[in-house]
């Protein structure tokens, strides 16, 4: 039997939140457990209900980011996904750095939403690709050494870094490689330790650099 993701969503605004409830529930394999408008709601449902997944808005009363530990204190094992419109790299840095495990734009379709969710509750960090530029920009080495960081992948592992940059999850890889999951899995492990970065976005962003190099 397989479990439903469980998932709870912090947000102040109703409609917004009755929105995302729909839609989630709509789609199978999630079951929404709680709602929330504020940092201390999302610390109760934590304690209390401990979901799989949070997702959870940066601008509502107490703060989405000073949420963060809060929740982790109470609950460190948490999955913690921010659901904002804040494209500011530094609202980005600062949720990774304190524990969420992904971030999102609220454009996202409840599709892609979904699939992040099923990422995140994997194991594996997200971050909106089109906020990944903003940081890496700190977090990565210089432009002209880039290449010779690809370089330094075997070719296997440059298919896999291929295929995670155009999108595709560990699953969809395997599936394209003729690969067990847990063995690209693996290779991603190795390509992160070589190209020096912390989560599948960084490297596929690393690679996309070199391109442009």
């Amino acid at each position: 039997m397989v479990f439903p993701i469980r998932v709870a969503i912090v947000d102040d605004h109703p409609l917004f939140r009755e929105g995302v409830t729909r839609s989630l529930s709509e789609i199978e394999g999630f079951e929404i457990v709680a709602e929330g408008s504020s940092k201390d709601d999302a610390t109760q449902i934590a304690e209390r209900l401990g979901p799989d997944i949070m997702l959870m808005d940066i601008s509502m009363p107490g703060g989405g980011l000073e949420a963060i530990p809060a929740i982790l204190k109470i609950a460190p094992l948490q999955k913690i996904i921010m659901l904002t419109v804040s494209e500011d790299g530094d609202d980005v840095t600062t949720a990774l750095d304190r524990g969420a495990t992904g971030y999102v734009l609220k454009g996202v379709g409840a599709r892609a939403l979904a699939e992040v969710i099923r990422t995140v509750a994997s194991g594996e960090r997200y971050v909106a690709p089109t906020l990944s530029a903003k940081l890496l920009s700190s977090r990565t080495p210089a432009a002209g050494g880039k290449s010779g960081l690809i370089a330094g992948l075997t070719p296997r592992e440059r298919e896999v870094l291929e295929l995670v940059a155009a999108g595709m999850s560990n699953k969809h890889v395997a599936i394209q490689l003729d690969l067990q999951e847990k063995t690209v899995k693996h290779h991603m492990t190795q390509i992160m330790t070589k190209l020096g970065v912390g989560n599948r976005t960084e490297a596929a962003m690393v690679l996309r650099d070199a391109r442009e190099v």
